[in-house]
């Protein structure tokens, strides 16, 4: 019981490979993180959507100042200038899913070999107790065989 205590305890005090994989992160990394997720989802594409169509819109229908005509030069100029930042970003958080699926997987393997010498150890000590049974089986029968 005392074992069992004690296991639980070291279990709730030990933290997690992405805990530690999180603590260790630096600025710069959660900031590229949050960067390549906030670009990968549904809301930016939308709301990019929504500021191109507006500014298609004011620079098609103005009535004085057209600061982007037609070809839209400068709007292409924000985007390839977009790209080229977010690029890099999104490749760093990529290496470090990597690095954190890599941690993953050695964390799962160091888990199954334990797993793996934990049922090997069992199963020794069932096949004892089988000998042992056996062997207790031999004695009475020799027993009443003597008898």
């Amino acid at each position: 019981m005392a074992e069992q205590k004690n296991w639980l305890q070291r279990a709730l005090n030990h933290k997690t490979w992405h805990q530690q994989h999180e603590e260790s992160m630096t600025f710069g990394q959660r900031l590229a993180d949050s960067v390549a997720t906030g670009m990968g989802s549904w809301r930016f594409i939308i709301w990019q959507t929504i500021i191109v169509a507006i500014w298609m819109i004011l620079n098609t229908i103005a009535w004085k100042y057209h600061w982007d005509l037609y070809p839209f030069i400068l709007l292409n100029l924000v985007f390839s200038t977009q790209a080229a930042y977010a690029a890099p970003i999104i490749m760093m958080a990529q290496n470090r899913q990597n690095d954190r699926d890599r941690a993953q997987a050695d964390a799962d393997y160091r888990t199954n070999c334990e797993a793996k010498e934990e049922i090997e150890e069992l199963q020794k000590r069932l096949n004892a107790i089988e000998v042992d049974k056996l062997d207790k089986i031999l004695e009475l029968l020799q027993d009443i065989k003597a008898k």
